[in-house]
């Protein structure tokens, strides 16, 4: 991508911005994905494995 020869100091301000929000958004992300693991984990660990695959094979068949 091309860019300007002379950049002002007031473009560079909203991408600091947009680079807070992009990081938020991931670590939000990243923290979902983390609590989804513990909570397989955890019904895996209570339920034992055939009743944890037949609650995930139900909850599929229902999305679709």
């Amino acid at each position: 991508m091309v860019q300007p020869v002379s950049a002002s100091h007031g473009m560079t301000a909203p991408a600091s911005a947009q680079g807070k929000v992009a990081s938020a958004i991931a670590w939000g992300a990243a923290g979902l994905g983390a609590l989804m693991v513990l909570g397989a984990g955890a019904l895996w660990f209570h339920y034992g494995t055939a009743v944890f695959f037949e609650t995930i094979a139900a909850g599929v068949s229902a999305c679709f």
